[in-house]
């Protein structure tokens, strides 16, 4: 008892350690996401400070396109000063940074000024550095900083002339941060160009920033020596909500810990009740393993949701290996997998109402054996349908009795196929016998003509024709038994396909009456003949006939109709023999028509072989598709004869 009561403390204690575990993973979380919204208030500073950067050197480096172009054309010798002159006005209206711009000549005098005025004074030092540089430098040349009368932070770049002059050009650093620094960088950085002191020579700024540690500086020399660009945010994150969101959280482990105690006398009825189930379904699991019928529930998802031992026992899974799986289960046939899923889909979304069917599972061991199913809908307690359950019976050993007596049905149908040819035999003896009795009257009657004492020549010339007809129709009994039997050259002529239809038909007729096969004709009316050798297409009809007939051995009686057909298609005469068995194989489909490729244990894979090739000489063709409702259709296509005054 007291072990008892210490699992149930450690039970109870569980859930607040568990809390506590959570509160405390919460935390480190929020840290966690606190430090990475840091490095990303960072990284984006950076960014921003490079955009920022590209963009101001973008602008001077549009200034110093401007100058050069400028420059270049002042020190043209058919340059127009008053043009030139124009297009440096335009140049400072256009560009609110550059403040000025002044055109020196050779020797230092001022050319013209834009605004007026701005060249009077002394020279400034950059044109001197220009002149150095010369015509080799392909960018004006900076200066140094400058603060003017108004207070403006200026820097001027001068460009060289060809004619030995100078194009300077002032520009307000102050007006180039306030004008191409955007608004939207304003509102949250402090934009500011620091000399190499870290004093702030030009800034854009609406308030102070909050933490001066923060900032990012990229150096901005050059163009402009000795400087630096750097921004600061106005603000940080506050931890105001992170610190909000932890308390909630403590407040609500807290309320789950209260609750739990109250839950403490729920669980101990709780535990009473289970008690009772947990003897019931011991009771009801002892019935139901002393029971030789397997049984199986699955949801309305097809996932097993029990299985009892005797169904275990069957496949050879356990009840833990099978329970919660789904479609395709493992105790399937791997070559009935898509019409076992389809039979499982039909049931669970078909109608409820108890459904049998019988089939064949695979045990662990791979081996397999045949099974007989009964579901049934499954009720829970409160009346829903949830699902199915299901019955399952081994019925192998009533298969293997079921399939020698239809061995033993067999062997006494090859008994009656023995009995039938030995008719034949006779009735072939007996066509045979009123020839050769008439041929040998013919020959007796010729000979006491001969013997006579006037012998009468056109008497035994009449006994001789008879006797030469009666050999021949002797001699066409014994061809047509052996052109089924031996190789023979093809003789080919107008053969009326009706006729050889309803022939090769009648010739099997004891055959598939014997197999339990109903033979079912449609010819359609005034069918052409066909070109062909009657022994050889015969031989092919009777090929494909006795294949149809075979392939339904395994399936019901009524279900053994095999239907033989005669038609036209255009300039096609077409012959098709359709089966009801269970359909070509899909692993020998593509190789059917090869040689020892045969889908009969007992077959020697020659028969259909021998049919292509004899389509093939006559010029036609065979193919073979699946039946609608199941089954195989083999067909004969052949060409119409042309008419000798057509070809």
């Amino acid at each position: 008892m007291p072990a008892f009561r210490r699992g149930d403390v450690v039970l109870a204690a569980m859930p607040v350690i568990a809390i506590v575990l959570l509160v405390t993973l919460l935390g480190l979380l929020l840290w966690i996401l606190d430090r990475d919204e840091k490095d990303l208030v960072r990284t984006t500073l950076i960014s921003d400070a490079l955009w920022v950067e590209q963009t101001l050197r973008f602008q001077l480096t549009t200034d110093e396109d401007i100058i050069t172009r400028l420059a270049l054309d002042a020190g043209r010798p058919d340059a127009d000063r008053e043009a030139l002159v124009d297009r440096l006005r335009i140049h400072v209206v256009s560009n609110p940074e550059v403040i000025a711009v002044r055109w020196y000549g050779p020797d230092g005098t001022a050319v013209a000024s834009v605004p007026a005025g701005r060249a009077d004074g002394p020279l400034p030092a950059v044109v001197e550095r220009a002149r150095a540089l010369g015509q080799g430098s392909a960018r004006p040349v900076y200066g140094d900083l400058e603060t003017i009368a108004d207070g403006t932070l200026t820097v001027d770049m001068a460009r060289p002339v060809a004619d030995g002059g100078v194009l300077v050009a002032t520009v307000s650093v102050s007006a180039l941060i306030a004008r191409h620094v955007p608004w939207w960088i304003g509102e949250k950085y402090a934009v500011r160009l620091l000399d190499s002191t870290g004093r702030v020579l030009a800034e854009k700024s609406s308030v102070e920033p909050v933490d001066p540690s923060l900032f990012h500086r990229i150096a901005f020399d050059p163009p402009i020596k000795g400087t630096w660009l750097a921004i600061s945010p106005y603000r940080l994150a506050s931890g105001f909500s992170n610190n909000l969101l932890v308390g909630a959280i403590v407040g609500l482990a807290a309320l789950a810990v209260a609750s739990l105690v109250g839950l403490q006398r729920h669980v101990a009825r709780r535990r009473r009740a289970e008690q009772q189930l947990r003897a019931e379904t011991a009771f009801r699991r002892s019935m139901e393993d002393s029971l030789t019928v397997g049984l199986r529930a699955r949801d309305l998802d097809g996932r097993i949701l029990y299985v009892n031992q005797a169904f275990c026992r069957m496949v050879g899974w356990s009840a833990e290996e099978l329970v919660g799986l789904g479609p395709p289960m493992p105790y399937w046939q791997p070559d009935q997998v898509e019409e076992t899923q389809a039979r499982h889909d039909a049931l669970i979304h078909g109608e409820r109402r108890p459904k049998s069917w019988e089939t064949r599972l695979r045990r662990k061991d791979g081996s397999s054996f045949d099974a007989l199913l009964y579901e049934a809908p499954l009720i829970d307690a409160d009346g829903v349908f949830s699902g199915w359950m299901g019955s399952i019976i081994d019925v192998t050993d009533r298969k293997v009795a079921a399939e020698l007596s239809r061995r033993q049905a067999e062997s006494l149908q090859r008994t009656g196929r023995l009995i039938t040819l030995g008719e034949m035999a006779s009735t072939l003896a007996h066509e045979l016998n009123q020839p050769l009795a008439a041929i040998a009257s013919y020959a007796a009657g010729s000979l006491n003509v001969l013997r006579g004492p006037a012998p009468d020549a056109r008497a035994v010339e009449a006994a001789l024709e008879k006797l030469a007809v009666q050999a021949q129709r002797a001699g066409q009994i014994i061809r047509r038994i052996q052109d089924f039997v031996r190789k023979r050259e093809p003789r080919f002529g107008p053969v009326p396909t009706a006729d050889l239809v309803a022939e090769t038909v009648a010739f099997t007729a004891v055959d598939a009456r014997n197999a339990g096969v109903r033979i079912e004709t449609r010819i359609e009316d005034d069918l052409p003949p066909i070109h062909a050798d009657r022994i050889l297409m015969e031989q092919a009809l009777i090929n494909l006939i006795r294949n149809g007939a075979e392939a339904m051995a395994g399936m019901p009686g009524v279900e053994r109709v095999l239907t033989v057909t005669a038609a036209r298609r255009g300039e096609e005469v077409v012959l098709a023999v359709a089966d009801r068995g269970p359909g070509i194989d899909p692993e020998v489909d593509g190789r059917l028509f090869d040689a020892f490729v045969s889908t009969k244990a007992e077959g020697m894979g020659m028969g259909l072989n021998i049919c292509r090739s004899i389509m093939e000489l006559h010029k036609g063709r065979l193919v073979h598709a699946p039946r609608e409702g199941g089954g195989t259709v083999f067909t004969l296509v052949l060409p119409v004869p042309v008419p000798a005054e057509a070809a």
